[in-house]
């Protein structure tokens, strides 16, 4: 018994990290950055090839930005990993076989498969099926030894990583020098291994920051908010705090925030120990005052490394027990304002022209 009640905590506490992207999100995003996968190879780490719509994407577009090869895991506790192997037919019988191990996918060619003139979705059950899976010997996860030596041969990693991973999956990222394109949660933004990276121009914000849906397995329970069934019977899930986090540049990290308030001490008072002012929303950033500001971390979306520096942030953890978690705010000590602190801030300065 106590072996069970184990095993059930496990589950009930599991963190649940299966959202899968829509294909719509990924071509809306993808296609701010098409000049630099050109002669490139790419790696996806997800659930299933076979369901990704990432390896869809780079599937469909290869000959359009010039991949070099493309290559995809998928990971072995994945509720969806073998959900879409029936395309294939009695032949591919090897994966009964297998007790569903985990595998990877390496297309280094494509071409129209049922020549309409054009590579489209009709043409990707065909692609995977003339490139065969080879198994892996582990479970696929991207910290495995066979995953990080697929990492060391890619360019540019896509791919939406387990929110609860983030932390570790930037970490390999950039132990590795890699390029990159990922999905997060923006207060990943506040987190002590991430905020560093940002601080330096070592990755930085892509296009879309805000509402994102997904797809989510069967197993996910319903919820009162942000949760609906589709008429398939699909289930989604959305949030408004999602963001893509890149070290690929884009033009949209490169436009001027117009800047058309001006300071006065009554609109934009200082913290109380920290020679900073406190700005409430990005778009109120004062146009004619040079220190220290302290301002949402929803600026980054509009930040310019020519516009701006970051000097620093500032949180303080402070337990909220209606809410029974963590609240962030800006550490008391450095940030507050009469006496009452406030939500997490980066400290920012305007660069002179």
């Amino acid at each position: 018994m106590a072996n069970k009640n184990g095993n059930l905590s496990a589950a009930k506490n599991a963190k649940k990290d299966e959202f899968y992207t829509q294909l719509s999100d990924i071509e809306n995003e993808l296609r701010h950055y098409r000049d630099h996968f050109k002669n490139k190879t790419v790696f996806c780490n997800c659930d299933d090839p076979y369901e990704s719509n990432f390896v869809k994407y780079f599937a469909m577009n290869f000959n359009a930005l010039g991949l070099k090869k493309l290559i995809a895991t998928c990971y072995a506790s994945s509720p969806v990993m073998y959900t879409q192997l029936t395309f294939f037919g009695e032949e591919e019988i090897l994966y009964e076989d297998t007790n569903k191990k985990p595998y990877v996918i390496e297309i280094s060619e494509v071409t129209d498969e049922n020549g309409d003139g054009a590579v489209d979705l009709t043409d990707f059950e065909l692609i995977l099926k003339k490139n065969k899976p080879i198994l892996l010997n582990g479970n696929g996860d991207f910290r495995s030894d066979e995953c990080i030596e697929l990492l060391k041969e890619a360019d540019i990693v896509v791919t939406n990583p387990p929110f609860s991973l983030f932390r570790e999956y930037v970490a390999q990222l950039i132990e590795y020098d890699k390029k990159f394109l990922i999905i997060g949660n923006q207060n990943a933004i506040t987190y002590k291994e991430i905020f560093p990276l940002i601080k330096e121009n070592k990755m930085w914000l892509g296009f879309k920051c805000g509402d994102m849906a997904f797809t989510v397995p069967e197993s996910y329970e319903a919820r009162e908010t942000r949760f609906w069934i589709d008429e398939t019977g699909q289930k989604w899930r959305s949030f408004g705090n999602i963001c893509w986090y890149t070290n690929l540049d884009h033009s949209k990290r490169h436009e001027d925030l117009i800047l058309y308030r001006n300071y006065s001490e009554e609109e934009y008072p200082k913290y109380d120990n920290y020679d900073a002012i406190e700005v409430g929303k990005t778009s109120e950033i004062p146009c004619d005052y040079d220190g220290a500001m302290g301002v949402p971390i929803t600026f980054l979306d509009k930040y310019n490394p020519q516009q701006f520096e970051i000097l620093d942030a500032r949180k303080y953890a402070l337990f909220d027990k209606q809410r029974n978690k963590n609240t962030y705010l800006i550490k008391d000590a450095d940030g507050a304002i009469n006496g009452k602190p406030k939500y997490a801030r980066i400290l920012i300065r305007k660069k002179e022209n």
